[in-house]
């Protein structure tokens, strides 16, 4: 049982590791059938770029929208999902250590940009509900503080505009390092490391609606098929995570794992770039 073994102490190392670093309260999650839709139109159009399948793709791809359960993750991928989040976290302790410095001395310089350097809201991965945990780019008075309770992603909705920015925020962004903490979601079997990306509820219920079925098959993932192509004319498009859920369902374990390093090596390529798409 030797993979069992690693796989309780790599648990175990983590969660002292987050729990240092990050005081996580429990809190109670939405009820997606209980979900506020009103605020749908008052989003910027960058929140949900994401379109419904072409009939071609449910051509295509028919066996995938016909599966009536979910797919359960591969050893190798889980082996290997855990094995990256736990060394990433570790070596980003440092890059942790110094967004807390920074954090704490940019909110004594501006006080109106104080506040906690980790933030949540509920999401949906594999169909089930969870907590995505961030870092903080804007400044708490763009925060809606009854919705930020409720785990509702519309309390940071104003992420976008310039001006909510803090200055932290504004680089954390710049090279993705938001996302972060999200390792810690892969750790608890929560996410992947590849899949496509876990939505904010109402947006899960949205692309449910167009047509896609992608996230409630598979765990969502820090990086994603189609997610790798931010900055160009296919981000958005669906064919990828119908691509990526078929390969999931019918290629080997290994030959898996090698479209996931693949989609690893794309995403370390576009947040070399700095684009902060």
């Amino acid at each position: 049982m030797p993979y069992l073994s690693l796989y309780i102490k790599i648990r175990l190392g983590a969660k002292l590791f987050f729990y240092y670093f990050c005081a996580v309260k429990k809190t109670s999650i939405i009820r997606t059938e209980n979900f506020d839709m009103t605020n749908l139109e008052n989003e910027p159009v960058e929140a949900f770029p994401y379109a419904p399948p072409t009939e071609d793709i449910k051509e295509k791809y028919k066996e995938v929208f016909e599966l009536n359960h979910s797919l359960k993750v591969p050893f190798t991928k889980l082996i290997f999902d855990k094995l990256v989040a736990f060394v990433i976290l570790i070596c980003c302790l440092p890059v942790i250590l110094l967004l807390l410095l920074a954090n704490w001395i940019e909110g004594i310089i501006i006080p109106e940009n104080r506040g906690p350097l980790f933030f949540y809201y509920n999401a949906v991965s594999h169909g089930k509900v969870f907590k995505k945990w961030k870092i903080r780019l804007i400044k708490t008075s763009y925060i809606d503080k009854e919705l930020q309770a409720k785990g509702d992603w519309h309390a940071y909705k104003k992420e976008w505009m310039p001006e909510a920015r803090t200055h932290l925020g504004g680089i954390v962004k710049k090279f993705y390092l938001d996302e972060i903490p999200q390792f810690w979601m892969v750790l608890r079997g929560d996410m992947s490391i590849v899949g496509p990306r876990p939505l904010a509820i109402h947006h899960y219920e949205r692309d449910l609606e167009q047509g896609n079925v992608t996230r409630k098959l598979i765990r969502g993932g820090l990086l994603g098929y189609g997610h790798v192509r931010k900055g160009t004319a296919e981000f958005g498009k669906p064919v990828y995570e119908y691509e990526y859920v078929y390969r999931y369902m019918h290629y080997s374990p290994w030959k898996l794992l090698m479209t996931d390093l693949y989609v690893v090596w794309r995403g370390v390529v576009v947040m070399s770039k700095g684009g902060g798409h």
